[in-house]
Order: C-alpha cells, then sequence, then structure tokens
C-alpha cells in the first residue's frame, strides 16, 4: 500500500478561532484589532510581539476610518503615532505575510485589504464575510466530496 505525502497535500493552513467576546475585549481599539488577529490566525495565543497586529491595525484604520488605501509611509506614519516606531523592513515582512494568508494585497505601492469581488469597498462586515467564505468555501467543499465518496465505499 503507498503512503500518502500528506505535506505535499496541504495547499495552506486557515487559523479560525472561535474566541470569547467580552468587555474587556472591547474596552480598546487595540484590544479589538488584538482579538481580531488572534481570531484570524494573524497571531497565536499567548504571543507577546505587538508588531503584526499594528500592522493589521494600519490596514483596518485606513480602510474603515479614511475609506483609502495607504502607502507603506503613511502606514509607518500611523503605526509610530499609535503604536510605536517602526522600519520599513518590518513593516513590508508584515505586509507580505498578511498577503500569503489572502487578508492583504497591493496596487501601485499601495496596500489594502483583499475587498469581495461584489459590494462596496472599504465596508467592515463585507470585508470579514468575504474573508471567512473565500477561505472556508473551498475547503467546505472539498470535506462535503470526500465525505460522498467515503459514503459510496
Amino acid at each position: 500500500m503507498e503512503v500518502l505525502n500528506e505535506a505535499k497535500l496541504v495547499e495552506r493552513e486557515l487559523t479560525l478561532r472561535n474566541l470569547q467576546m467580552n468587555r474587556e475585549v472591547m474596552e480598546t481599539r487595540r484590544s479589538i484589532v488584538r482579538w481580531l488577529a488572534l481570531s484570524i490566525g494573524v497571531i497565536s495565543p499567548g504571543e507577546s510581539r505587538l508588531t503584526a497586529v499594528s500592522v493589521l491595525d494600519a490596514l483596518l484604520y485606513f480602510s474603515f476610518k479614511e475609506k483609502r488605501d495607504p502607502d507603506v509611509p503613511e502606514m509607518i506614519d500611523y503605526i509610530t503615532r499609535s503604536w510605536g516606531p517602526i522600519n520599513e523592513k518590518t513593516l513590508r515582512y508584515h505586509l507580505l505575510q498578511l498577503k500569503k494568508m489572502n487578508i492583504a494585497s497591493n496596487s501601485g505601492g499601495r496596500y489594502s485589504l483583499v475587498w469581495p469581488d461584489i459590494g462596496e469597498r472599504y465596508d467592515a462586515e463585507g470585508w470579514i464575510s468575504n474573508y471567512i467564505d473565500r477561505e472556508t468555501l473551498p475547503i467546505k467543499d472539498k470535506l462535503k466530496l470526500a465525505v460522498k465518496e467515503l459514503k459510496e465505499r
């Protein structure tokens, strides 16, 4: 019997966490962004580094408050004012990680969240719904196929 190389089958991993949402979470912008970052797998439980959270916060700020796509200098300025100093190399590293997770994209030197094809740009509820659906529906379809095949054998 041939053994499957399971590592080669992994297209990518998706982390979604069902976290409690209590008053402490909702107290400050920082705690809400950290909660969101933990919920969608940008950071791991217990992670003390805030850089990835600050980069996500910058994208969320420009998307939902300013309704525009920032460039790197604008993001550096926002993060420095809101979180503390960040260097460009670190910012670009975290933006690349967010791109790999299909959370962020860039075009013409500007960065944005990955928006739905249909609907209003800069819509927070549309963005998160699209993210969850876009990332989970392909997995759901493959699971359904596997269960169907299993049922027939």
